[in-house]
């Protein structure tokens, strides 16, 4: 009787302990093998939130080529008749980096609480976590595809040719852009899970750094001019969309320096660099990305532990 009494105690203790299951963290090597074994998933996950999105729609997927082109149509109007700023084709310049910036937005934006809103799938299925906030770079990545077609439709219809060396930049350009996004999108997901109101935060930090990237105005004539007049211009390019949007401004704008429609002076608006010059500098920032795209990977593996108890 007093061996079965202690017995007793130690079993209604354990009982009633709290215990917190943390899953075994898994390394960077077998992270990147189970994306790729699952990016069948990944594609679905992608097909399913187009699908979603425009769910019930009569036109469907084709308002995400008629909505970039009713845009391009207002900016037209807009900067050609209304607020004439002197720049030539300015809808063009402002076009290429407003690409950029369409798919960095969305695919962090859409991508910073989407382990908290799919929660139940999160807690009831075994699978790669960083596969939710890759879908949604994954759905910002077609949307990216068809903006870009309209542009060059938008390009053709007012006779403007692309410099067509400069699209052999383009896929490293676009790499960079991607595994940035990515690598935002993983981390914040992931914080988010703790910090719910950092989906809040997100947004009004995302509309600042839109405004600290050259592409409302000219990257000669914008807010790095002090950094120009003291030597310092590389510390502009912390911020990797500024590469990228430079490279497909000066790919589907072209000019570098033009003359104004209604001052009649020359304006400076892209780097007067080479092509050697653009090409060395993206790949540089792809390096950069892909270490960070890696170490994106590795800050998930460490959050992600606890995430069906926060959830």
């Amino acid at each position: 009787m007093s061996d079965a009494s202690p017995a007793k105690g130690r079993s209604a203790s354990a009982n009633t302990a709290a215990v917190r299951v943390v899953s075994a963290r898994v390394g960077l090597g077998q992270r990147l093998r189970n994306l790729w074994e699952r990016r069948e998933l990944l594609r679905n996950l992608i097909v399913s939130d187009i699908r979603i999105q425009y769910k019930g729609s009569v036109l469907g997927v084709v308002w995400s080529m008629l909505s970039p082109a009713f845009t391009l149509g207002i900016y037209f109007l807009v900067f050609s008749i209304f607020l004439k700023n002197g720049i030539p084709h300015f809808v063009i310049y402002l076009a290429s980096g407003l690409v950029v910036w369409n798919m960095f937005f969305s695919g962090v934006m859409t991508a910073t609480s989407v382990i908290v809103d799919r929660a139940g799938l999160v807690k009831k299925v075994s699978f790669p976590r960083e596969i939710l906030p890759l879908s949604n770079v994954g759905s910002a990545v077609v949307y990216f595809l068809i903006q870009l077609g309209v542009l060059l439709i938008f390009t053709a219809a007012l006779h403007h040719a692309p410099d067509w060396q400069f699209f052999l930049v383009l896929p490293i350009s676009f790499a960079c852009l991607y595994f940035f996004t990515a690598a935002m999108a993983i981390v914040m997901s992931a914080l988010t899970v703790y910090l719910r109101d950092l989906k809040h935060l997100t947004a009004v930090a995302l509309q600042l750094w839109f405004y600290l990237t050259p592409i409302v105005y000219s990257y000669e004539n914008s807010l790095s001019a002090p950094l120009h007049q003291h030597g310092l211009t590389d510390l502009y390019f912390l911020n990797p969309i500024t590469l990228v949007a430079l490279t497909f401004q000066r790919t589907f704008y072209v000019s570098t320096t033009v003359t104004s429609t209604v001052s009649h002076q020359a304006l400076s608006l892209l780097p007067t660099w080479g092509f050697n010059a653009y090409v060395e500098r993206n790949l540089l920032c792809l390096a950069f990305m892909l270490v960070l795209f890696l170490l994106a990977l590795m800050l998930f593996g460490r959050l992600e532990g606890n995430f069906e108890s926060e959830l």
